[in-house]
């Protein structure tokens, strides 16, 4: 073979591409490291699936119990003292019967500081009553009887005076108020205190000098307020 006809092949074995030689066993190419995590960038993982878990576990525990406010209905009144003097106070003995109910199936409720007073015409005739503790099973019914007592509570005039026309018409409206503190109890969990303020108003049938049970007119309302 001629030299211009080797030149001519070597010409031509150039023209096409080199296979890239392979990487030997000692060659970092052939087995490339994977890249090595931070130590914040593992614990920032860790704790947000911690708090997804608990997120969790709450939001599967409140569809579980999901706690209902108790229900209150007065259902009885008793009026034995209920006089206006001058100047203008007022004296009063009075017993109400209210039924507390709790809804809930799985959760308790605890009452605590517990105290009852009632108003007329928008001013409170009675200092506070306070009641003692109320532990309610789940799914039970209570029966609060207050006897709740007011001597030479000061008035204003308007008062007075529509004391006094209301008992000569036989009806006088009165609103009977609840207030304390209350917490869910399921177990050995327990929630926070809840305020509670629960107002039943009435219109109640009584004439001055009547002593005893009167009747309640219409239907008593009850609303209880967290």
């Amino acid at each position: 073979m001629s030299d211009n006809e080797q030149q001519k092949i070597q010409n031509e074995s150039d023209d096409y591409p080199q296979k890239p030689p392979l990487p030997s066993s000692n060659d970092p190419r052939k087995y490339p490291s994977s890249p090595r995590r931070s130590p914040a960038k593992t614990l920032c993982t860790f704790l947000l699936i911690l708090i997804f878990l608990a997120g969790l576990v709450v939001l599967i525990l409140w569809l579980v119990y999901r706690p209902h406010k108790p229900n209150f209905s007065l259902v009885g009144a008793a009026i034995y003292d209920l006089n206006v003097t001058s100047p203008p106070y007022m004296s009063s003995t009075m017993q109400f019967t209210v039924l507390a109910r709790n809804p809930n199936r799985r959760v308790r409720l605890d009452y605590d500081q517990f105290s009852a007073l009632v108003y007329y015409k928008g001013q409170a005739i009675t200092p506070p009553v306070v009641l003692p503790p109320l532990f309610q099973k789940t799914k039970s019914t209570i029966i609060l009887s207050p006897l709740i007592r007011g001597a030479s509570v000061p008035v204003s005039v308007e008062v007075a005076n529509g004391l006094l026309i209301d008992e000569v018409y036989g009806v006088v409206a009165l609103r009977l108020v609840l207030m304390g503190k209350m917490r869910y109890k399921t177990g050995i969990v327990k929630t926070k205190h809840y305020g509670v303020y629960v107002k039943c108003d009435m219109l109640v049938g009584y004439k001055k000098g009547f002593m005893g049970q009167v009747p309640l007119l219409g239907s008593p309302d009850c609303q209880a307020d967290l």
